[in-house]
């Protein structure tokens, strides 16, 4: 990684926008004795700098070595202060924060009639807005300075401050216990990967409902629902429960629906709650709704209420173009496909300070079998070895299988004849080392094993036994996401029947419309 990515400060300044960089400028001149302030120097030559150099702000003589540490964590701080303060960033949680901090401030100056009266209007538009994290932390400021307002005018107060001290410690605790196990939940995703038998089914259910609080989700508030939403998605996906995952995906994005102000209050969980429902639709294959559900989103997010920061617009790039390759790709829309490619390539160089490794890669992965589906298997080879080669990723270890065989495959469709023997000798060194390989991965190892040794005459032959083996698989619940990866029936029913990939893809993906439209998925 170089310098000036893991430079924090020049990483920020690049991420600011003009107006943001403006009102920077005009925070900082509001006082005529910053004019030739220091750390006002640095932001002008690290604006203009194309990467951070040390060697050039040192030459420049805005500041000695020994203090240029102090000056970067001042301008950092001076420029978060600047955000703060810009309207386009006052979200409705900046918005409450900001007259708790009022409120702290008039009490601290013994106003305590104006401080209540602040903190009592910051409570009830925080509980509206379900930030009741915030909304506990007033009413406990509430009781302070009650406990110190001595006008003997308390009454009923006292009740009504410990009765929703009470409530907001009660719903905190359910959405503290399931945002937990959410977060559990995506660590074993990591870390192990989905259910690959009965048994892990079993120890995934007991440590799910083991942790799952004893609630009535439908008389939960809107941030908890959220939550227990979220975590059954989490867990479906885990056990490979994909119709549940749809179900509770499908509630979640519901409940923005019916709630539209929401969406502007927490754009990041009602895009994400797509994500999910997307996933899930293409997951049990049902085309149809998958289209409509990101047309939706995007309407959403080019809509004069949704809002737009940094974030924000990383999040839209991901996943509106992840989805926008599963479509194409699940479609048998190849050229399609295509044609996103370089705004996905120009969106990832936008990005890339906010997108990891591991989605960057994702993109390669779905640009490649774009290209595969297309015959173009140099093109296809290309983005594959962006994958392979790249010594310090981490990906998931299943897409990283798929990769390498994705790869094996395309170097024999283009006839790569002298590298064919060393990607085969280096993919079954590779997948001999996987941790707990799935059947379909197995049979795979041993065709890419033999690949080589079989007669032109014997090929076909190959084919149809691999085919069978691997037919049996489809339907499995532990087996039947590999094939989500690699469209390995589809291939070997080409070369079986002598049809295009695609067309055979394209032909399937008609079957499939066709079924959705006879019969719905019901919840």
């Amino acid at each position: 990684m170089t310098k000036d990515q893991k430079e924090h400060l020049f990483i920020l300044i690049k991420s600011l926008t003009k107006s943001e960089k403006r009102q920077f400028k005009l925070f900082v001149n509001r006082m005529g004795s910053n004019l030739d302030s220091k750390f006002l120097n640095l932001f002008n030559l690290l604006e203009k700098s194309d990467c951070y150099d040390e060697k050039l702000i040192l030459k420049k003589g805005i500041v000695t070595k020994q203090q240029l540490s102090n000056l970067k964590a001042h301008l950092y701080k001076q420029i978060l202060i600047s955000l703060r303060l810009n309207p386009a960033n006052k979200n409705i949680r900046l918005q409450i924060r900001e007259q708790l901090d009022f409120a702290t401030i008039l009490y601290q100056k013994g106003l305590y009639r104006q401080s209540l009266k602040l903190l009592e209007k910051s409570k009830n538009i925080a509980i509206k807005n379900e930030e009741k994290y915030t909304a506990y932390e007033i009413v406990e400021l509430e009781k302070v300075i009650e406990s110190q307002y001595i006008t003997r005018s308390l009454s009923n107060r006292t009740q009504i401050l410990v009765s929703q001290s009470d409530e907001l410690i009660s719903q905190n605790d359910i959405a503290s216990k399931l945002s937990n196990l959410s977060l559990h939940l995506y660590e074993k995703l990591i870390k192990a990967g989905y259910a690959k038998s009965d048994d892990e089914f079993r120890e995934l259910t007991k440590f799910f409902y083991e942790r799952l609080p004893n609630i009535d989700s439908e008389n939960l508030g809107f941030r908890e629902k959220l939550w227990y939403f979220k975590a059954h998605v989490w867990y479906s996906f885990l056990i490979q429960d994909f119709l549940s995952s749809y179900k509770f995906s499908s509630k979640w994005v519901d409940m923005f629906e019916n709630d539209p102000k929401m969406i502007s209050i927490h754009p990041v969980f009602y895009l994400k709650g797509n994500n999910y429902l997307l996933e899930s639709l293409t997951l049990i294959k049902y085309p149809e709704k998958f289209k409509s559900t990101l047309d939706k989103m995007i309407d959403q997010t080019k809509g004069p209420e949704f809002p737009d920061n940094e974030n924000l617009q990383t999040l839209i790039f991901l996943y509106v173009y992840n989805n926008w390759f599963n479509y194409y790709n699940f479609q048998g829309n190849f050229d399609k496909a295509k044609e996103i490619v370089p705004e996905v390539l120009s969106g990832i160089d936008k990005f890339k300070s906010q997108i990891d490794p591991h989605h960057i890669m994702v993109f390669y992965y779905k640009i490649a079998c774009s290209y595969f589906g297309l015959e173009d298997y140099e093109n296809c080879i290309l983005y594959l070895n962006r994958i392979i080669s790249n010594k310090h990723l981490k990906m998931r270890e299943d897409l990283l299988c798929f990769t390498r065989v994705l790869n094996v495959i395309a170097h024999y469709e283009a006839g790569f004849d002298y590298h064919l023997d060393v990607h085969l000798r280096e993919t079954y060194k590779f997948l001999i080392k996987m941790n707990d390989l799935h059947e379909v991965q197995k049979a795979m190892i041993r065709f890419v094993k033999k690949l080589g040794d079989i007669y032109p005459h014997d090929l076909k032959q190959s084919f149809i036994d691999l085919y069978k083996e691997l037919k049996q698989y489809e339907e499995d619940p532990y087996e039947r996401r590999s094939f989500l990866y690699l469209d390995i029936l589809s291939w070997l029913e080409s070369h079986i029947f002598n049809r295009p990939i695609g067309e055979i893809i394209r032909e399937k993906s008609k079957n499939l419309n066709r079924k959705e439209k006879s019969s719905r998925v019901v919840f």
